[in-house]
């Protein structure tokens, strides 16, 4: 027998004993007549603009799902797996640089505490990179603007042999002795060098002086500009020949007088 008060019911049941257990069943609030209820109580509108919000959220949330797999697939595509080596620890040591002022037109060698490679030409592009953020600095007396300016710098072993028409091959000048420096500039340098004369000038025997203080082996320094010849730094110094390594701490007048350097 089931007897129903308030939120619930009683329930009786009958035992083989002759007695009578009295159970209180409590009525469930989410019964589909609540249900009912309770959407009935909210306007039609607000229930379609509800569904549509969640509609849209478990479509944005599969979106999301998706897109993080397909970053996921390539980043792993795009992995490279060569191994890398190991880092060295290199200490300090002591290099001059050769820095150029447009106050005066002069190269003045300073000595810098740097941290460099070992390999020979590695380790002159790191000199060569340094000089050129020394010009970058907010007090520099030869400012240029920020950012990388060589890309390259590859020794050559002198002399350079040459083909022939006979297809063999013989040196260029046997009285050519050292290393040819070919340093490889930037085309985002070059075009951001500022344009006349004497700043180009101090650029170049900036330059050509760091490598000749730090490297006694270069004798020779050639200039390219993203791999290829190009005429003029930024349309007065010329870039296409070979310039002797020598030391540049001197005046710049006086060199710009002489015809640079011979």
């Amino acid at each position: 027998m089931i007897f129903r008060r308030g939120h619930g019911r009683f329930k009786e049941d009958t035992q083989a004993e002759g007695g009578t257990v009295v159970t209180f069943v409590p009525r469930l609030p989410w019964r589909k007549s609540a249900i009912v209820q309770f959407e009935r109580s909210i306007p039609k509108y607000q229930r379609v603009l509800f569904y549509l919000l969640l509609a849209a959220t478990v479509l944005m949330g599969f979106f999301l799902f998706y897109e993080r797999t397909q970053a996921r697939d390539r980043l792993a595509a795009q992995g490279d797996a060569t191994p890398l080596s190991a880092p060295v620890s290199t200490s300090t040591e002591s290099f001059t640089l050769d820095l150029a002022s447009d106050g005066d037109g002069s190269v003045t060698a300073v000595q810098r505490q740097i941290a460099l490679p070992l390999e020979p030409s590695v380790r002159a592009r790191a000199l060569l990179e340094r000089l050129v953020a020394e010009y970058a600095l907010p007090d520099a007396k030869h400012p240029l603007a920020s950012g990388a300016a060589v890309d390259d710098v590859f020794l050559l072993k002198l002399p350079i042999a040459v083909p022939t028409p006979d297809s063999t091959l013989q040196a260029a000048d046997a009285s050519q002795e050292g290393e040819l420096a070919v340093i490889n500039l930037r085309g985002s340098f070059v075009n951001q060098h500022p344009s006349g004369v004497e700043v180009e000038m101090l650029t170049v025997l900036s330059m050509i002086g760091t490598l000749h203080a730090n490297f006694s082996d270069i004798t020779q320094v050639r200039f390219l500009v993203d791999g290829q010849p190009k005429e003029t730094l930024a349309g007065h110094i010329d870039l296409t020949r070979v310039y002797p390594a020598i030391d540049t701490t001197v005046s710049a007048a006086q060199l710009q007088t002489e015809g640079g350097p011979q």
